[in-house]
Parts: structure tokens; C-alpha cells; sequence
């Protein structure tokens, strides 16, 4: 029996905005759906989205689900988070804020959670006139034969998730679940996703050292926020991004860094400390002691 939140069960019991969208004779308004998974491997989502032309504002959304208790609350949670949001701000969910809105999912179960976002992906790509397996987490080798996952997809849950075994990954996309063949080629993705990771960390650290020696006058603007970006985008986004969170540069001012939390972060009751924490301290650390980080 799986240990699933009263916030899961309430949506499986009765689900929001389960069914289809019906197309509209307003031009200005559209109905689009994305599809992800098959019955045959145990879970299918088609989610329907009604679309505002002009402002690609999402103003409904709906879905159809074949699978278990998580891949319904999973699917009911993502309708309720995309309704109001352009599609660009749709783009920018994560699995991560899905299961965070559940209040949490069991680490087996996640895969239904990824399944919402692709489900949602696929439904704005097929609206923009993107092929879907032009995607490129469709593209590169395949690594798990057994569901057909390819090693791009596999590498970037890994990478949002911040995924460090073999069995992690299984309950994120189902890869090793199989025949376990590719198991190996698991932990090759991982490794190879954390010397990725290490490399960065020392590349910016030999910048930042470089950029101080070059010259004994203080940091120009630009270099400030070249190396502020940098430490954002390389060392603070890849933490926040594994609990459903992100960060983005506004502006800086002086030794004021502006920045605006989306996501998990954006609603988090302890958002300060994250502000404070994993944001002004490191860029106390990397870039200037002096900087101080505020949200807008």
C-alpha cells in the first residue's frame, strides 16, 4: 500500500477537470492536446488545453488519464496549475512543482508526475506547431530499449531532479525498470552528468580568481553581472530547480541584486531563507561580500 497525502487521495476521488475540451467556433480561441505514455506500459495522459490567441494565456485546461492513484491527482494537480498561465509560464513547470502541489509524492511514483509534464510540453509544442519528436529529449540513443526512453530525456530528469542512482531514475521515468540491461548506461548518464557538474564548478572558480587578479580595481558593473548570472544559472538554479523551484536576474544595483523566485520558490513560506541562504551567500561567496539579494 503506498503512503499517498490526503491531497492525492482528494484528487483521485474525485478529480478537477477530468475529460475533454470541446473545440471552439472563436477564432480566437484554441483547443490543443498533448499525449504521453500507452496502456501498454501502464499509464496515458492526453491533457487538453483552451488557449487565448492572442495572449496565449491558458484559460482551461483538462485531461484524460489511463493509470494509477498518482498519474490522476498528478494529472488533476497540473490542470489546476497551468489554468491563467501564459504558455511560456506553462513551459517553466517543473515535475517537481506537481508533486509539491500533492504535497508530495512516494519516490516511485514520481514517473507520474514527469508524465504531466510532458503531457503539458507536448500540448504547447503541437500548439506551436512543433513536432513532437523533434523534441530533443526524443532525439540521441536510445538507452532503455524496454520504454523507450533515450539518454537525452534521461539526462535532463537527472539534471531538474538532481538524480543519483539507477533506482531514482526508474521511478522517475520508468528507464531500468525493464529487463535492467541498461542499468549501467544509468550510471554512465549520472557520472558523465556530474563531471558536467564539477567541471563547471571549477571553470567558474578559475573566472572568478582570473577576473580578481586581472586587475586590483573593484569589479566593473558588467563583471558583476556576467559573474552574478553566471553563479545564478551554473550553481544556484540546478539546487533550486530539484525542489520545484528558480531563480532569475532582474537587476543589480550598486551591491543590490534583484532577482525574481518563480516557481516552489515564488509561494514558499520560507523564501527568505532561500534568498538568504542558497542565494546571498553564495554570491557573497563567489562574486562579493558586500552583495545583498532581495526578491521583487
Amino acid at each position: 500500500m503506498w503512503d499517498y497525502t490526503e491531497k492525492v487521495l482528494d484528487l483521485f476521488y474525485n478529480p478537477k477537470n477530468q475529460g475533454a475540451i470541446a473545440q471552439s467556433d472563436d477564432p480566437e480561441i484554441a483547443v490543443v492536446y498533448g499525449e504521453v505514455g500507452s496502456i501498454a506500459c501502464g499509464d496515458a495522459l492526453r491533457l487538453h488545453l483552451k488557449i487565448e490567441v492572442v495572449t496565449d494565456q491558458i484559460l482551461d485546461a483538462s485531461f484524460q488519464t489511463f493509470g494509477c492513484t498518482s498519474a490522476i491527482a498528478s494529472s488533476s494537480a497540473l490542470t489546476e496549475l497551468v489554468k491563467g498561465l501564459t504558455l511560456d509560464q506553462a513551459l517553466n513547470i517543473t515535475n517537481r512543482e506537481i508533486a509539491d502541489y500533492l504535497g508530495g509524492l512516494p519516490e516511485a511514483k514520481m514517473h507520474c508526475s514527469v508524465m504531466g509534464q510532458e503531457a503539458l510540453e507536448a500540448a504547447i509544442y503541437k500548439y506551436r506547431g512543433i513536432e513532437v519528436a523533434a523534441h530533443e529529449d526524443d532525439e540521441g540513443a536510445l538507452v532503455c530499449a524496454c520504454f523507450g526512453i533515450s539518454e537525452n530525456r534521461i539526462r535532463r530528469v537527472v539534471i531538474e531532479n538532481n538524480l543519483t542512482t539507477p533506482e531514482e531514475i526508474t521511478h522517475y521515468v520508468k528507464a531500468g525498470g525493464g529487463c535492467g540491461s541498461c542499468l549501467v548506461n544509468l550510471e554512465d548518464i549520472i557520472a558523465a552528468v556530474q563531471t558536467e557538474r564539477d567541471a563547471m564548478s571549477a571553470k567558474l572558480e578559475a573566472e572568478l580568481a582570473t577576473a580578481q587578479e586581472r586587475t586590483n580595481r573593484p569589479l566593473t558593473t558588467v563583471q558583476k553581472i556576467e559573474l552574478i548570472q553566471q553563479v545564478l544559472t551554473e550553481e544556484v538554479r540546478p539546487i533550486l530547480l530539484a525542489d520545484g523551484g528558480d531563480v532569475e536576474l532582474y537587476d543589480v544595483d550598486g551591491d543590490r541584486v534583484l532577482v525574481t523566485l518563480k516557481g516552489a520558490c515564488g509561494s514558499c513560506e520560507s523564501s527568505t531563507a532561500t534568498l538568504k541562504g542558497a542565494i546571498e551567500s553564495r554570491l557573497q561567496e563567489r562574486v562579493l561580500p558586500s552583495l545583498i539579494v532581495e526578491a521583487i
